[in-house]
């Protein structure tokens, strides 16, 4: 099974349960591990890939919280060479360095995720002194051209696939938008400089490893509702701009014409 197809079932698993909520004394839960949704955690070399080694996890948490997505508490970690890379439809990579260039395998991987659906989210954990993004950047056009990253719209159905988010925000605040790669009309893959992983990153102790540059809490809050929104948007894409349907969809589960 491709990512696409997969996160188009987890979609359907999900949408199910959320028709259903309402009608049922307990939560909605999905059925079997498979249809959990595993946020992995991109393995590569250098880079400091594991500077942000809980953010995976806790996002996952906050996921299976705040909706009605089945995640995999213990998100596993992948490399892009890996067999295994086509079993979850997300991946997840941070850093705070410059890495060297992937392997051509790598690339491959890369690519052939993204092409089979795939969805890819990369941030940038230290935006304001790191040489990751010059790194992210060559490994990018190496993938899939140069110039292909694009400033995401302020009206794109990511900032609403869940909450409504006016703008991206994780630990840090700026830039005001985020970069993505399009493929076939749907957003592949997305590129944070705002250290979204730096915002859910918790010590041995439960507690929050890093500040948030404005020094509130609000900040923190709304860089999970971003992360909330990115992994629905990987699962369901655009549904959220087929709503007008879900009067429609409510009354036949209801048995009213």
């Amino acid at each position: 099974m491709t990512p696409r197809l997969l996160a188009a079932s987890l979609c359907v698993t999900w949408l199910l349960a959320w028709l259903v909520l309402g009608a049922l004394p307990t939560p909605v839960r999905a059925i079997g591990e498979r249809t959990k949704v595993n946020l992995r955690t991109l393995d590569y070399a250098g880079g400091n890939a594991t500077s942000r080694p809980t953010a995976a996890k806790r996002l996952a948490w906050e996921v299976r919280q705040r909706t009605s997505v089945e995640t995999n508490l213990e998100p596993t970690r992948v490399r892009l060479s890996d067999a295994s890379l086509f079993d979850s439809p997300f991946v997840y990579m941070s850093g705070t360095e410059a890495f060297p260039p992937f392997s051509e395998a790598e690339v491959q991987g890369l690519k052939r995720f993204v092409d089979f659906g795939g969805f890819v989210v990369i941030d940038d954990a230290a935006p304001e002194e790191s040489g990751f993004d010059a790194s992210v950047r060559r490994e990018l056009g190496r993938a899939f051209g140069p110039g292909a990253l694009k400033h995401l719209p302020s009206a794109h159905v990511i900032y609403r696939s869940f909450y409504l988010v006016l703008r991206p925000v994780g630990r840090v605040e700026a830039p005001d938008y985020l970069e993505v790669i399009e493929q076939g009309g749907r957003v592949a893959l997305v590129y944070s400089r705002h250290d979204l992983g730096g915002a859910f990153e918790r010590d041995n102790l439960g507690n929050y490893a890093f500040p948030p540059s404005s020094g509130q809490a609000e900040q923190r809050e709304m860089a999970f509702r971003l992360g909330v929104n990115l992994v629905l948007y990987a699962l369901c894409l655009d549904y959220k701009d087929d709503q007008v349907h879900a009067p429609f969809i409510m009354r036949r589960w209801a048995g009213r014409p």
